[in-house]
């Protein structure tokens, strides 16, 4: 079985690029430059928690449609996919890290340092669109 439908991920993947584009258009060059309490950090904040949400979400579906289990953590999702080879080892690593800043916001939303924030927003992106033509790579 295949561990995505085609149609499901290009509209997940779409909405994870709305989702990135907005985080674009509001990240300050800067990390000192976003500050707590601003629009600019509650829309980084909130688009890029949703552009990971999407990916874990996509994640473990890919895991229980290709057979390899129901992933324990949102993190394990992205370790079974690697050890099924279905994603590379050190991107499952990256992504392990991005589902930790997924469950830093949903939990710990005063502890959210903006600084890691601005971190994961100039670099993320780039893993969980990696993430996405991996599983396209695989989608039926």
């Amino acid at each position: 079985m295949t561990p995505v439908d085609r149609p499901v991920l290009a509209d997940r993947a779409a909405a994870v690029e709305r989702h990135l584009a907005r985080v674009a258009a509001r990240l300050p060059a800067q990390p000192e430059e976003l500050r707590s309490g601003s629009d600019a950090a509650d829309v980084v904040v909130f688009n890029l928690w949703h552009a990971v949400q999407l990916v874990i979400d996509l994640a473990v579906a890919a895991c229980v449609r290709a057979g390899v289990g129901s992933p324990p953590t949102y993190a394990d999702a992205f370790r079974l996919l690697a050890d099924a080879e279905l994603i590379d080892g050190e991107l499952a690593d990256r992504l392990v890290r991005a589902a930790g800043f997924r469950n830093l916001v949903v939990h710990a939303y005063a502890d959210l340092h903006l600084s890691l924030v601005h971190e994961a927003a100039t670099s993320g992106p780039a893993d969980l669109r990696a993430f996405l033509a991996a599983l396209r790579r695989h989608a039926g």
